[in-house]
């Protein structure tokens, strides 16, 4: 499978200098965790995720920082921080290193990239433009699909299902064929 099979095509994304306060209400209408920022042709510019709107001053959960964490800190990277904590729309705030895929990622490609990014979701871009979005929900129910599918069409004769065992064992290389047998 690949990302065009399982993404979702309607998107909902805002432009830079959409609210915060209106990113979070799109966020809890639309029950989604984070949207794109686009630009007036659909290229990718940033993510406003959940986790960018929580430390926030309004909401009394602005990041404490130790004063020795605060000391060894750069300037620029003090200022950064409050800027995000403090910024009022989804330029200010975005996360900009988003990392795209396109439409013929396979699944294993987008599981890994979300487990080492530790990201909930991937853009997916079609010639530098927004197509859809794969989040880990789409993992899953591709997972639940793909099993759907095998239950379907596996026999119930004895031969016919070692013959598939064996085989998946094999494909998977930690079984030295000698012991197939």
């Amino acid at each position: 499978m690949q990302a065009r099979d399982v993404m979702t095509t309607n998107v909902v994304t805002v432009t830079p200098d959409v609210a915060v306060e209106e990113i979070a209400r799109l966020l809890l209408e639309r029950n989604i965790s984070g949207v794109p920022v686009v630009d007036g042709d659909d290229a990718v510019l940033g993510i406003v995720s959940e986790g960018d709107l929580m430390r926030r001053p309004e909401t009394g959960a602005e990041r404490r920082r130790s004063w020795w964490l605060e000391f060894a800190a750069s300037s620029r990277w003090r200022a950064a921080e409050y800027i995000r904590s403090h910024g009022v729309t989804a330029g200010d705030i975005m996360t900009r290193d988003v990392v795209t895929v396109a439409e013929t990622a396979n699944m294993g490609e987008i599981a890994e990239i979300l487990e080492e990014r530790k990201i909930k979701r991937v853009p997916v871009v079609r010639d530098g433009k927004l197509v859809g979005i794969v989040s880990r929900s789409n993992l899953l129910q591709a997972l639940v699909a793909r099993r759907k599918e095998i239950s379907r069409a596996v026999s119930v004769d004895d031969h016919t299902i070692r013959e598939e065992v064996l085989k998946t064992i094999l494909d998977q290389g930690w079984v030295p064929m000698a012991a197939s047998t």
